[in-house]
């Protein structure tokens, strides 16, 4: 990128240099000129439309340039904006995915302790109705955790999905 700009000042620089020649043989008064032979004279207007002709070319080389520079900087600018807001999305669903790992993990750890107090309770011949119902609770609990996991993990696939399905529909 640094090296087309390198370049498009490079030949601006030499545009600028050549249209002031130009201008500057066109303002010197024909007193102060050398005099030339005849033939010289008449190559004169010559080189001079010559010269014209090849600064509007590279006038147009270079405008064909800027607007290439302009296309690849729209390009690159459109492509970062989409990955910034690619990035923040997976950031938000990261969080989201940790939050209900960090719950899965704490229901599961409840029902291990719930099902140790059942196995303790069994070994002793005594099962208390409320260590049931604290297994039952832990169990429903990390139940639940897993599903919101789930779904946590299918709205990550279904935002994925989204812009395929979008650029389908737009194709049909």
């Amino acid at each position: 990128m640094s090296d087309i700009k390198n370049l498009e000042q490079r030949i601006i620089r030499a545009l600028d240099r050549i249209s002031r020649n130009v201008d500057a043989a066109r303002a010197a008064p024909a007193a102060t000129a050398p005099q030339v032979e005849a033939p010289q004279v008449a190559q004169a207007p010559q080189e001079m439309e010559e010269l014209r002709a090849q600064l509007d070319a590279e006038r147009a080389k270079t405008a064909q340039l800027t607007e290439r520079v302009n296309a690849v900087r729209q390009r690159q600018e459109s492509s970062f904006t989409t990955l910034e807001r690619r990035l923040a999305r997976m950031t938000e669903q990261l969080d989201l995915q940790s939050l209900e790992m960090l719950r899965l993990k704490k229901a599961n750890t409840k029902l291990i302790e719930a099902n140790r107090q059942l196995r303790d309770g069994h070994e002793a011949m005594v099962i208390e109705p409320s260590a049931i119902n604290r297994s039952l609770l832990a169990e429903l609990e990390a139940l639940r955790a897993e599903r919101a996991a789930d779904m946590v993990e299918m709205e990550d696939v279904l935002g994925e999905l989204k812009p395929l399905i979008a650029t389908g529909d737009d194709h049909a």
